[in-house]
């Protein structure tokens, strides 16, 4: 009855979790101030200094015009403020769903959309996902993933962000949805046989070199916005004294225009249902690839700031954020880590940091929107090779290859995943063999024989032979016992079975932890082999959780009550039981048995000498 309680409280708390919205900002609002405004306002400005230049760069790994990737900017960035529970959290493009998306749709090119609205499409499933999965707690979902997943995912997306603009910075074209290594291939290829373009390495080369420079000597400045609008400026002065500039520019690839966002309509029509299937599992892989990414950037934040982080609440305001980008027929986005950490930087206080730096990029755009069209495409080539190189964590990088051997496997195949498989694939093998190898720890029990010596303490036996009585066997059990350890356990006890000469088992399971089914039914089948031989199975130590299963299972009353004896404060009391009732079930046998155990209980700081208690 006491199960069935418990059970019922803990659905109830889950349940009153469950489909709770709240908005953050509201209380933000009853406490807003003129000074809490200003440092927003400083905020939010330089985040739009950031954000301009890496939409209009993500527009170029799209293959589509910068508008869309904007509107993420401006819609998603509001929309998601206002849901989100940490003040420096940004939404909008970034370099890992970019990729994903623009493989997406180089893969799904027959399927009768446009690159764009099924860049919109997408949004619009993966908004769906997130929003139902904040809306059922699934933000803790997080937890159970490895951080070295989330390290070589960023490592790959890093690497093939660098190899997807080579073409780009040395001058010659490619296909749309080139893979990794034939970027690789390919660029090798034309550099030994100098089939590139002199003007598209120069401008890589300046575009870099003024990076470094305004990095050096102004380190507070936004090399980034400075850089490209330099070039786009000195490319826009070509064109008035040269007929055709020698260089591809952004206006080649689709102009960006002054835009305001309007309301485009639902993406999902009775005509695409049928999409559903074959991009669900993508939706989903972005899905679970954006909750790790707010996950990690939230959380790093908010180890700083001191400010208390709900996942869930960061996982609704990102779907909320990629439904509206879908109405309002934008790219998707995600929870970008150097938006984020610029809006920290800069001082934003508030959520109304990044609702302000949605509303400057609108203005924005009126004033540089002429420098960015004559952005010269290597310069944008090299600023995406340089945020693929940020990607690359090198500290945490040497700490995943070197903390534990499975932490360096879990790294080098996720890594691997993203470079030679699909990326939503990626995010699923890597997770797979986490889990794998975790599983593969923590189900391996160690089963110990032990023996009372000649003192009267419970002792390892190190050898079988010289068991004191050869009729009886305690093998203490430790370790978890769920269904990953189910097979172990019953191969290991089942080999010790096999000595015929041993007619009483004595399980000690006083460390043994989260029985379930699968083991149960191994006890199952031991206890039945042993009966059937006419022997014996006692359990002794066990824990209240693991009684617990032993009863609602049957396995309890199967083996016999008489036949269990739970743990109690002192922890040889159980096997002197068991030890006694073994006695009664070998007739005949002079079982002279003395145990030591500890007048008060083990956890007493005390130190009560121990003395010896006949069995």
């Amino acid at each position: 009855m006491d199960s069935v309680t418990e059970l019922t409280e803990e659905v109830a708390a889950m349940g009153s979790r469950m489909f709770r919205v709240r908005l953050p900002f509201i209380g933000e609002l009853r406490r807003y101030s003129l000074e809490k405004l200003r440092s927003d306002l400083i905020a939010g400005a330089t985040v739009t200094l950031v954000s301009i230049p890496q939409a209009v760069g993500f527009s170029l790994i799209l293959n589509l015009p910068p508008q869309p990737v904007i509107i993420s900017v401006i819609i998603g960035g509001f929309v998601g403020s206002l849901f989100f529970s940490s003040r420096h959290h940004v939404f909008g493009p970034t370099s890992s769903i970019s990729l994903i998306v623009a493989a997406t749709i180089a893969a799904n090119s027959g399927i009768g959309l446009s690159p764009l609205q099924l860049a919109i499409y997408l949004a619009g499933l993966i908004g769906v996902i997130q929003l139902f999965a904040g809306l059922l707690n699934f933000g803790e979902i997080t937890k159970f993933i490895s951080r070295s997943v989330v390290v070589g995912y960023s490592t790959g997306i890093g690497i093939l962000l660098i190899a997807s603009q080579l073409h780009n910075l040395l001058g010659y074209d490619v296909e749309a949805g080139q893979n990794f290594s034939t970027n690789v291939l390919q660029a090798i290829f034309d550099l030994g046989t100098a089939q590139v373009h002199p003007w598209a390495i120069g401008l890589g080369a300046l575009t870099f070199a003024i990076f470094w420079l305004v990095k050096t000597l102004r380190p507070g400045w936004p090399e980034a916005l400075i850089g490209l609008a330099l070039l786009g400026i000195v490319a826009k002065v070509g064109t008035v004294f040269l007929a055709a500039v020698p260089f591809k520019m952004v206006r080649d690839e689709g102009s960006l225009t002054a835009i305001i966002p309007a309301f485009a309509g639902f993406p999902f029509g009775q005509g695409r249902l049928h999409l559903l299937p074959e991009l669900a599992g993508t939706a989903i892989a972005i899905s679970i690839l954006g909750m790790l990414e707010a996950a990690s950037i939230t959380k790093g934040l908010a180890a700083r700031s001191g400010q208390r982080i709900r996942p869930n609440q960061e996982l609704i305001g990102m779907g909320a954020a990629n439904i509206a980008c879908s109405l309002f027929g934008a790219v998707p986005g995600s929870s970008s880590f150097a938006r984020s950490a610029v809006n920290y930087q800069s001082g934003a206080r508030t959520q109304m940091s990044s609702m302000l730096s949605s509303l400057v990029v609108l203005g924005v755009l009126a004033f540089v929107t002429p420098a960015f069209n004559y952005i010269p495409i290597a310069a944008l080539a090299a600023h995406l090779i340089r945020v693929g190189f940020k990607m690359i964590n090198r500290h945490q990088i040497r700490v995943s290859c070197r903390s534990t051997p499975s932490d360096l496997v879990v790294f080098l195949v996720t890594l691997g995943s993203c470079l030679f498989l699909r990326l939503d694939t990626a995010i699923y093998v890597g997770i797979g063999v986490s889990l794998a190898l975790f599983l593969r720890a923590t189900s391996t029990p160690t089963l110990v024989e032990y023996a009372i010596n000649e003192s009267g303490y419970l002792v390892a036996l190190a050898d079988p032979a010289q068991r004191p009585h050869p009729q009886i066997s305690i093998i203490h059990v430790e370790g978890e016992l769920f269904f990953g350890a189910a097979d172990l356990f019953q191969e290991q006890v089942r080999s010790l079975a096999d000595n015929q000469n041993i007619r009483v088992f004595i399980l000690r399971m006083k460390n043994a932890r989260h029985l379930d089914a699968s083991t149960v039914m191994a006890m199952e089948y031991l206890h039945d082999y042993l009966r059937k031989t006419g022997r014996h199975l006692l359990i002794s130590g066990s824990s209240p959780e693991v009684t617990r299963v032993l009863e609602n299972s049957g396995l309890l009353q199967q083996i016999g009550r008489e036949n269990i004896f739970p743990g109690e404060a002192n922890p040889t009391v159980a096997t002197r039981n068991a030890l006694r009732r073994a006695k009664d079930l070998l007739p005949g046998e002079a079982l002279d048995v003395r145990v030591f155990y500890d007048k008060k209980p083990p956890d007493d700081p005390g130190g009560v000498p121990r003395r010896p208690m006949d069995s």
